[in-house]
Protein backbone atom coordinates (compact mmCIF):
# COMPACT_ATOMS: atom_id res chain seq x y z
CA UNK A 1 0.00 0.00 0.00
CA UNK A 2 0.94 3.35 -0.77
CA UNK A 3 2.18 5.41 2.51
CA UNK A 4 0.32 8.31 2.93
CA UNK A 5 1.07 11.37 5.40
CA UNK A 6 -1.75 12.12 7.86
CA UNK A 7 -2.26 14.42 10.61
CA UNK A 8 -4.20 13.16 12.98
CA UNK A 9 -6.18 16.32 13.57
CA UNK A 10 -7.83 16.39 9.65
CA UNK A 11 -10.77 16.08 9.05
CA UNK A 12 -11.61 14.68 6.51
CA UNK A 13 -8.56 11.77 6.21
CA UNK A 14 -7.00 10.86 3.21
CA UNK A 15 -7.72 6.89 3.81
CA UNK A 16 -7.13 4.01 0.80
CA UNK A 17 -8.24 0.65 0.18
CA UNK A 18 -6.87 -1.74 -2.16
CA UNK A 19 -9.92 -3.50 -4.94
CA UNK A 20 -9.26 -6.96 -6.66
CA UNK A 21 -7.54 -5.38 -9.76
CA UNK A 22 -4.82 -4.47 -7.13
CA UNK A 23 -4.94 -0.28 -7.62
CA UNK A 24 -5.17 1.49 -4.10
CA UNK A 25 -9.10 3.55 -4.00
CA UNK A 26 -8.57 6.93 -2.28
CA UNK A 27 -11.60 8.17 -0.42
CA UNK A 28 -11.82 10.71 2.60
CA UNK A 29 -13.34 9.55 5.83
CA UNK A 30 -15.19 11.70 8.05
CA UNK A 31 -15.59 11.78 11.50
CA UNK A 32 -18.74 13.37 12.66
CA UNK A 33 -18.68 12.84 16.81
CA UNK A 34 -19.17 9.96 18.85
CA UNK A 35 -22.59 8.90 20.48
CA UNK A 36 -22.80 7.03 23.97
CA UNK A 37 -25.60 4.74 25.67
CA UNK A 38 -26.01 3.88 29.00
CA UNK A 39 -24.86 -0.08 29.01
CA UNK A 40 -27.57 -2.13 31.00
CA UNK A 41 -27.50 -5.50 32.40
CA UNK A 42 -30.29 -8.14 31.94
CA UNK A 43 -32.84 -6.64 34.20
CA UNK A 44 -32.10 -3.18 32.50
CA UNK A 45 -30.33 -1.71 35.52
CA UNK A 46 -26.98 0.30 34.65
CA UNK A 47 -23.74 -1.04 34.33
CA UNK A 48 -20.77 0.12 36.37
CA UNK A 49 -16.99 -0.35 36.99
CA UNK A 50 -16.29 -2.21 39.76
CA UNK A 51 -12.44 -2.27 39.98
CA UNK A 52 -9.53 -0.04 38.41
CA UNK A 53 -9.49 3.84 38.38
CA UNK A 54 -12.89 3.97 37.00
CA UNK A 55 -14.68 1.97 39.88
CA UNK A 56 -18.17 3.02 40.67
CA UNK A 57 -18.32 4.87 37.55
CA UNK A 58 -20.81 3.75 35.06
CA UNK A 59 -20.37 2.22 31.73
CA UNK A 60 -20.91 3.31 28.51
CA UNK A 61 -21.04 1.78 24.92
CA UNK A 62 -19.15 4.25 22.87
CA UNK A 63 -20.13 4.48 19.08
CA UNK A 64 -17.84 6.50 16.62
CA UNK A 65 -19.80 7.84 13.66
CA UNK A 66 -17.86 8.16 10.26
CA UNK A 67 -18.78 8.56 6.79
CA UNK A 68 -17.08 7.99 3.42
CA UNK A 69 -16.69 10.10 0.26
CA UNK A 70 -15.22 8.12 -3.06
CA UNK A 71 -12.74 10.23 -4.60
CA UNK A 72 -12.95 8.16 -7.83
CA UNK A 73 -8.95 8.28 -7.87
CA UNK A 74 -6.31 5.64 -7.82
CA UNK A 75 -2.62 4.89 -7.35
CA UNK A 76 -0.34 2.04 -8.65
CA UNK A 77 0.24 -0.34 -5.94
CA UNK A 78 3.73 -1.13 -6.85
CA UNK A 79 4.74 1.33 -9.73
CA UNK A 80 7.00 -0.24 -12.39
CA UNK A 81 8.67 3.07 -13.75
CA UNK A 82 9.07 6.69 -13.48
CA UNK A 83 6.52 7.69 -14.93
CA UNK A 84 3.90 5.41 -12.58
CA UNK A 85 5.43 7.29 -9.79
CA UNK A 86 4.90 10.63 -11.17
CA UNK A 87 0.79 9.85 -11.67
CA UNK A 88 0.91 8.37 -7.96
CA UNK A 89 2.63 12.20 -7.12
CA UNK A 90 -0.01 13.98 -8.93
CA UNK A 91 -2.80 11.67 -8.42
CA UNK A 92 -1.77 11.91 -3.78
CA UNK A 93 -1.39 15.91 -4.37
CA UNK A 94 -4.96 16.14 -6.20
CA UNK A 95 -6.87 13.86 -3.27
CA UNK A 96 -4.67 16.33 -1.19
CA UNK A 97 -5.88 19.30 -2.74
CA UNK A 98 -9.86 18.07 -2.66
CA UNK A 99 -9.26 17.39 1.30
CA UNK A 100 -8.27 20.72 1.97
CA UNK A 101 -11.01 21.92 -0.29
CA UNK A 102 -13.99 19.55 1.60
CA UNK A 103 -12.37 20.37 5.28
CA UNK A 104 -13.07 24.25 4.85
CA UNK A 105 -17.30 24.07 4.78
CA UNK A 106 -16.82 20.65 6.98
CA UNK A 107 -14.68 22.71 9.67
CA UNK A 108 -17.32 25.65 9.82
CA UNK A 109 -20.35 23.20 10.59
CA UNK A 110 -18.60 20.20 12.84
CA UNK A 111 -22.49 18.79 13.39
CA UNK A 112 -23.17 18.78 9.39
CA UNK A 113 -24.04 15.59 8.09
CA UNK A 114 -24.62 17.23 4.19
CA UNK A 115 -21.89 19.10 2.54
CA UNK A 116 -23.53 22.50 2.34
CA UNK A 117 -24.01 24.44 -0.97
CA UNK A 118 -25.71 27.70 -1.67
CA UNK A 119 -28.91 28.21 0.61
CA UNK A 120 -29.21 31.46 -0.44
CA UNK A 121 -32.28 30.48 -2.33
CA UNK A 122 -35.94 31.17 -1.30
CA UNK A 123 -37.66 27.86 0.13
CA UNK A 124 -41.21 29.15 -1.34
CA UNK A 125 -39.31 29.23 -5.15
CA UNK A 126 -37.83 25.57 -4.48
CA UNK A 127 -41.35 24.17 -3.00
CA UNK A 128 -43.49 26.04 -6.29
CA UNK A 129 -40.69 24.61 -9.02
CA UNK A 130 -41.19 20.78 -7.65
CA UNK A 131 -44.88 21.59 -8.53
CA UNK A 132 -44.79 22.70 -11.70
CA UNK A 133 -41.97 20.06 -12.46
CA UNK A 134 -43.82 17.01 -10.65
CA UNK A 135 -44.95 14.01 -12.74
CA UNK A 136 -46.89 12.74 -9.63
CA UNK A 137 -50.64 11.95 -10.17
CA UNK A 138 -53.18 14.54 -10.14
CA UNK A 139 -54.24 13.98 -6.33
CA UNK A 140 -50.92 13.89 -5.39
CA UNK A 141 -50.17 17.36 -7.10
CA UNK A 142 -53.02 18.97 -5.74
CA UNK A 143 -52.20 18.07 -2.50
CA UNK A 144 -48.53 19.78 -2.70
CA UNK A 145 -50.48 22.84 -3.85
CA UNK A 146 -52.63 22.57 -0.79
CA UNK A 147 -49.55 22.40 1.53
CA UNK A 148 -47.93 25.53 -0.30
CA UNK A 149 -50.62 27.35 0.20
CA UNK A 150 -51.35 26.34 3.49
CA UNK A 151 -47.97 27.18 4.69
CA UNK A 152 -47.58 30.59 3.21
CA UNK A 153 -51.03 31.45 5.30
CA UNK A 154 -49.40 30.28 8.41
CA UNK A 155 -46.41 32.54 8.07
CA UNK A 156 -48.80 34.82 7.47
CA UNK A 157 -50.83 34.74 10.16
CA UNK A 158 -48.32 34.24 12.66
CA UNK A 159 -46.94 36.98 14.10
CA UNK A 160 -43.11 35.56 14.88
CA UNK A 161 -43.35 34.02 11.37
CA UNK A 162 -44.99 37.01 9.45
CA UNK A 163 -41.36 38.05 7.79
CA UNK A 164 -40.85 34.99 6.12
CA UNK A 165 -44.24 35.20 4.89
CA UNK A 166 -43.21 35.87 1.18
CA UNK A 167 -39.16 34.96 1.60
CA UNK A 168 -37.93 32.17 3.86
CA UNK A 169 -34.42 29.91 3.35
CA UNK A 170 -34.75 26.70 3.52
CA UNK A 171 -32.39 26.60 6.64
CA UNK A 172 -34.48 29.06 8.59
CA UNK A 173 -37.03 26.13 9.15
CA UNK A 174 -36.76 25.32 12.11
CA UNK A 175 -38.19 22.14 14.31
CA UNK A 176 -40.10 24.89 16.61
CA UNK A 177 -41.71 26.28 13.30
CA UNK A 178 -42.56 22.80 11.85
CA UNK A 179 -44.35 22.00 14.85
CA UNK A 180 -46.36 24.57 14.93
CA UNK A 181 -47.20 24.40 11.69
CA UNK A 182 -48.30 20.61 11.99
CA UNK A 183 -50.25 22.33 14.44
CA UNK A 184 -51.63 24.97 12.27
CA UNK A 185 -52.56 22.00 9.80
CA UNK A 186 -54.26 20.22 12.52
CA UNK A 187 -56.55 22.54 13.15
CA UNK A 188 -57.79 23.26 9.91
CA UNK A 189 -59.07 20.05 8.82
CA UNK A 190 -60.26 16.99 10.11
CA UNK A 191 -60.17 13.34 9.40
CA UNK A 192 -56.86 12.03 7.27
CA UNK A 193 -57.05 15.42 5.54
CA UNK A 194 -54.12 17.41 7.52
CA UNK A 195 -52.02 14.08 7.78
CA UNK A 196 -51.88 14.30 3.66
CA UNK A 197 -51.55 17.99 3.29
CA UNK A 198 -48.31 17.84 5.97
CA UNK A 199 -46.69 14.66 4.49
CA UNK A 200 -47.01 16.72 0.89
CA UNK A 201 -45.04 19.39 2.59
CA UNK A 202 -42.68 17.12 4.57
CA UNK A 203 -42.10 15.24 1.01
CA UNK A 204 -40.34 18.60 -0.09
CA UNK A 205 -38.32 19.45 2.87
CA UNK A 206 -36.65 16.08 2.45
CA UNK A 207 -35.99 16.76 -1.24
CA UNK A 208 -34.09 20.10 0.15
CA UNK A 209 -32.41 18.31 2.89
CA UNK A 210 -31.12 15.91 0.16
CA UNK A 211 -29.85 18.75 -1.93
CA UNK A 212 -27.89 20.22 0.87
CA UNK A 213 -29.94 23.15 0.93
CA UNK A 214 -30.68 22.70 4.68
CA UNK A 215 -27.91 21.05 7.41
CA UNK A 216 -31.18 18.77 9.41
CA UNK A 217 -34.14 18.07 8.03
CA UNK A 218 -36.13 20.07 10.29
CA UNK A 219 -39.30 17.62 9.96
CA UNK A 220 -37.70 14.74 11.48
CA UNK A 221 -39.76 12.92 14.15
CA UNK A 222 -42.84 15.34 13.96
CA UNK A 223 -46.12 13.76 13.11
CA UNK A 224 -49.71 14.51 12.70
CA UNK A 225 -51.39 11.71 15.21
CA UNK A 226 -54.85 10.45 13.95
CA UNK A 227 -57.28 7.60 14.24
CA UNK A 228 -56.53 5.63 11.45
CA UNK A 229 -59.49 3.37 11.95
CA UNK A 230 -62.27 6.85 12.81
CA UNK A 231 -64.10 7.67 9.69
CA UNK A 232 -65.82 11.22 10.21
CA UNK A 233 -67.48 11.69 6.78
CA UNK A 234 -72.05 11.19 7.53
CA UNK A 235 -73.24 8.21 5.27
CA UNK A 236 -76.77 7.65 4.36
CA UNK A 237 -78.89 4.60 5.65
CA UNK A 238 -81.37 2.55 4.06
CA UNK A 239 -83.63 4.51 5.08
CA UNK A 240 -82.61 7.60 4.03
CA UNK A 241 -81.90 6.58 0.87
CA UNK A 242 -85.50 5.65 0.26
CA UNK A 243 -86.76 8.82 1.27
CA UNK A 244 -83.60 10.61 -1.20
CA UNK A 245 -85.01 8.86 -3.88
CA UNK A 246 -88.59 9.31 -3.36
CA UNK A 247 -87.80 13.22 -3.27
CA UNK A 248 -88.59 15.38 -6.50
CA UNK A 249 -88.46 19.44 -6.81
CA UNK A 250 -88.38 22.47 -9.81
CA UNK A 251 -84.63 22.36 -11.61
CA UNK A 252 -83.67 19.28 -10.42
CA UNK A 253 -80.88 17.74 -12.45
CA UNK A 254 -81.69 13.87 -13.23
CA UNK A 255 -78.20 12.87 -14.50
CA UNK A 256 -76.19 14.51 -11.10
CA UNK A 257 -79.04 12.27 -9.25
CA UNK A 258 -78.44 9.16 -11.20
CA UNK A 259 -75.08 9.38 -10.94
CA UNK A 260 -75.10 10.31 -7.57
CA UNK A 261 -77.32 6.70 -7.02
CA UNK A 262 -74.65 4.73 -8.64
CA UNK A 263 -72.09 5.79 -5.90
CA UNK A 264 -74.51 4.77 -2.99
CA UNK A 265 -75.39 1.36 -4.83
CA UNK A 266 -71.68 0.99 -6.30
CA UNK A 267 -68.91 2.36 -4.16
CA UNK A 268 -67.75 4.68 -7.12
CA UNK A 269 -66.05 7.44 -6.46
CA UNK A 270 -67.46 10.99 -8.09
CA UNK A 271 -63.60 11.28 -10.82
CA UNK A 272 -64.55 7.58 -11.99
CA UNK A 273 -68.72 8.37 -12.37
CA UNK A 274 -67.26 11.38 -14.62
CA UNK A 275 -65.42 9.29 -16.63
CA UNK A 276 -67.47 6.46 -16.96
CA UNK A 277 -68.33 5.68 -20.74
CA UNK A 278 -70.61 2.91 -22.47
CA UNK A 279 -67.58 1.02 -23.70
CA UNK A 280 -67.04 0.55 -19.44
CA UNK A 281 -70.02 -0.99 -19.66
CA UNK A 282 -70.08 -5.37 -20.49
CA UNK A 283 -74.16 -6.25 -21.15
CA UNK A 284 -73.38 -9.54 -22.17
CA UNK A 285 -71.48 -10.25 -18.84
CA UNK A 286 -73.81 -7.64 -16.64
CA UNK A 287 -70.49 -5.86 -15.33
CA UNK A 288 -68.89 -2.46 -14.97
CA UNK A 289 -65.29 -2.73 -15.58
CA UNK A 290 -62.93 0.57 -15.15
CA UNK A 291 -59.56 1.80 -13.80
CA UNK A 292 -59.94 4.17 -10.91
CA UNK A 293 -58.37 7.53 -11.33
CA UNK A 294 -56.99 8.02 -7.93
CA UNK A 295 -54.81 4.55 -7.74
CA UNK A 296 -54.04 4.23 -11.83
CA UNK A 297 -50.18 3.40 -12.00
CA UNK A 298 -49.71 3.33 -8.42
CA UNK A 299 -51.69 0.47 -7.42
CA UNK A 300 -52.01 -3.59 -8.21
CA UNK A 301 -55.63 -2.65 -7.10
CA UNK A 302 -56.72 0.24 -9.41
CA UNK A 303 -58.79 -1.96 -11.90
CA UNK A 304 -62.26 -3.13 -10.35
CA UNK A 305 -65.17 -4.87 -12.04
CA UNK A 306 -68.23 -4.50 -10.73
CA UNK A 307 -71.29 -6.99 -11.18
CA UNK A 308 -74.71 -5.25 -12.41
CA UNK A 309 -77.87 -6.26 -11.21
CA UNK A 310 -80.98 -4.87 -13.39
CA UNK A 311 -81.66 -2.20 -10.81
CA UNK A 312 -78.05 -1.03 -11.92
CA UNK A 313 -78.50 -1.79 -15.18
CA UNK A 314 -81.53 0.40 -15.69
CA UNK A 315 -79.62 3.66 -13.47
CA UNK A 316 -76.88 3.34 -16.26
CA UNK A 317 -79.25 3.00 -19.48
CA UNK A 318 -77.83 2.05 -22.79
CA UNK A 319 -75.91 3.33 -25.55
CA UNK A 320 -77.82 5.62 -27.66
CA UNK A 321 -78.59 4.92 -31.22
CA UNK A 322 -75.79 6.43 -33.74
CA UNK A 323 -73.85 7.40 -30.47
CA UNK A 324 -69.73 6.14 -30.08
CA UNK A 325 -68.99 3.52 -27.04
CA UNK A 326 -66.92 6.64 -26.10
CA UNK A 327 -69.87 8.44 -24.73
CA UNK A 328 -69.93 9.74 -21.78
CA UNK A 329 -72.45 7.88 -19.73
CA UNK A 330 -73.30 10.70 -17.13
CA UNK A 331 -72.40 14.40 -18.47
CA UNK A 332 -72.18 16.13 -15.20
CA UNK A 333 -70.77 19.49 -14.48
CA UNK A 334 -67.69 20.07 -12.23
CA UNK A 335 -67.71 18.65 -8.82
CA UNK A 336 -68.56 21.62 -6.31
CA UNK A 337 -71.93 22.15 -9.27
CA UNK A 338 -72.40 18.53 -8.11
CA UNK A 339 -72.46 19.39 -4.33
CA UNK A 340 -74.20 22.00 -4.19
CA UNK A 341 -77.02 20.22 -6.76
CA UNK A 342 -76.56 17.09 -3.89
CA UNK A 343 -76.96 19.41 -0.79
CA UNK A 344 -80.07 20.97 -2.19
CA UNK A 345 -81.26 17.46 -3.42
CA UNK A 346 -80.83 16.50 0.27
CA UNK A 347 -82.08 19.05 1.73
CA UNK A 348 -85.46 19.05 -0.06
CA UNK A 349 -85.21 14.90 1.69
CA UNK A 350 -85.16 16.52 4.75
CA UNK A 351 -82.19 14.71 5.46
CA UNK A 352 -80.34 16.78 8.64
CA UNK A 353 -76.63 15.46 7.40
CA UNK A 354 -74.16 17.38 5.63
CA UNK A 355 -73.59 14.82 2.66
CA UNK A 356 -70.93 15.63 -0.13
CA UNK A 357 -70.28 13.61 -3.24
CA UNK A 358 -67.49 11.15 -1.47
CA UNK A 359 -70.46 10.52 1.08
CA UNK A 360 -72.11 8.16 -1.65
CA UNK A 361 -68.77 5.63 -1.60
CA UNK A 362 -69.05 5.75 2.61
CA UNK A 363 -72.94 5.05 2.50
CA UNK A 364 -72.23 2.08 0.09
CA UNK A 365 -69.65 -0.12 2.52
CA UNK A 366 -71.30 0.64 5.59
CA UNK A 367 -74.42 -0.42 3.72
CA UNK A 368 -72.75 -3.46 2.37
CA UNK A 369 -71.03 -4.43 5.50
CA UNK A 370 -73.87 -4.26 7.74
CA UNK A 371 -76.01 -6.52 5.97
CA UNK A 372 -73.64 -9.27 5.66
CA UNK A 373 -71.29 -8.93 3.11
CA UNK A 374 -67.76 -10.37 3.00
CA UNK A 375 -65.52 -7.50 4.29
CA UNK A 376 -62.86 -9.27 1.47
CA UNK A 377 -65.73 -8.31 -1.73
CA UNK A 378 -66.36 -5.37 -0.27
CA UNK A 379 -62.76 -4.40 -0.34
CA UNK A 380 -62.22 -5.85 -3.69
CA UNK A 381 -65.84 -3.98 -4.72
CA UNK A 382 -64.18 -0.37 -3.71
CA UNK A 383 -60.59 -1.37 -4.94
CA UNK A 384 -58.85 -0.83 -1.72
CA UNK A 385 -54.99 -1.96 -1.61
CA UNK A 386 -55.21 -3.26 1.58
CA UNK A 387 -58.17 -4.82 3.59
CA UNK A 388 -57.37 -2.56 6.75
CA UNK A 389 -58.82 0.52 4.50
CA UNK A 390 -62.03 -1.73 4.55
CA UNK A 391 -61.75 -2.54 8.22
CA UNK A 392 -62.47 0.90 9.07
CA UNK A 393 -66.19 0.73 8.40
CA UNK A 394 -66.26 -2.09 10.50
CA UNK A 395 -66.05 0.69 13.52
CA UNK A 396 -69.23 2.49 12.31
CA UNK A 397 -71.01 -0.46 12.05
CA UNK A 398 -69.95 -1.27 15.85
CA UNK A 399 -70.94 2.01 16.62
CA UNK A 400 -74.18 1.57 14.68
CA UNK A 401 -74.65 -1.58 16.91
CA UNK A 402 -73.97 0.41 20.30
CA UNK A 403 -76.69 3.22 19.11
CA UNK A 404 -79.32 0.50 18.70
CA UNK A 405 -78.78 -1.06 21.56
CA UNK A 406 -79.00 2.33 23.32
CA UNK A 407 -81.99 3.35 21.92
CA UNK A 408 -84.21 1.25 23.53
CA UNK A 409 -83.82 3.37 26.53
CA UNK A 410 -83.41 2.64 30.25
CA UNK A 411 -84.81 -0.39 31.48
CA UNK A 412 -86.33 0.92 34.59
CA UNK A 413 -86.92 -2.21 36.33
CA UNK A 414 -86.41 -1.89 40.24
CA UNK A 415 -87.57 -4.52 42.61
CA UNK A 416 -90.91 -4.40 45.16
CA UNK A 417 -89.80 -6.46 48.09
CA UNK A 418 -85.40 -5.94 48.74
CA UNK A 419 -84.12 -10.04 49.03
CA UNK A 420 -80.57 -9.20 49.76
CA UNK A 421 -81.09 -9.85 53.05
CA UNK A 422 -82.42 -13.50 52.37
CA UNK A 423 -79.94 -14.43 49.81
CA UNK A 424 -77.21 -13.61 52.71
CA UNK A 425 -78.65 -15.72 54.85
CA UNK A 426 -79.07 -18.68 52.80
CA UNK A 427 -75.15 -18.15 51.17
CA UNK A 428 -74.82 -18.50 55.08
CA UNK A 429 -76.40 -21.42 55.87
CA UNK A 430 -74.72 -23.20 52.26
CA UNK A 431 -71.04 -22.55 53.34
CA UNK A 432 -71.98 -23.80 56.97
CA UNK A 433 -73.09 -27.02 55.86
CA UNK A 434 -69.87 -27.34 53.58
CA UNK A 435 -67.61 -26.83 56.67
CA UNK A 436 -69.20 -29.12 58.39
CA UNK A 437 -69.30 -31.89 56.24
CA UNK A 438 -65.06 -31.01 55.67
CA UNK A 439 -64.67 -31.35 59.30
CA UNK A 440 -66.37 -34.69 58.86
CA UNK A 441 -64.39 -35.98 56.50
Amino acid sequence: MAKLERRTKQNPKIMQSVLKDGRISLYLEYYLGRSETPELDADGNQVYYTDGAMAGKPKYKVKHVRKKENLNLYLYANPKDQRERMQNRNTLAFAEKTRFEREQPFLEDREGYKFRRDTNVNFLDFFQKFINESRNAPSHLNGSKVALNRFKSFLAETPKYSAYSTYIRPDQLTPEMMREFADYVNARGYGQGPITIFNRFKRVVKLAFEQELMRKNPCDGIVIKFDKMAINKEFLTLEEIEKLVATHYPQENSIIQRAFLLTLFAGIRYCDVSRLTYRNVDYSTRALRFEQKKTRGRSNHSHVVIPLSDALIELIGYLPDNASPDTLIFDLPTYIACNNALGTWVKHAGIKKHITWHCGRHSFAVNTLSAGANIKTVSSLLGHSTLSMTERYLHVIDSQKEDAINSLGPIGYKAQYDNEEKYRTQRLEQKTKLDKGKKIS
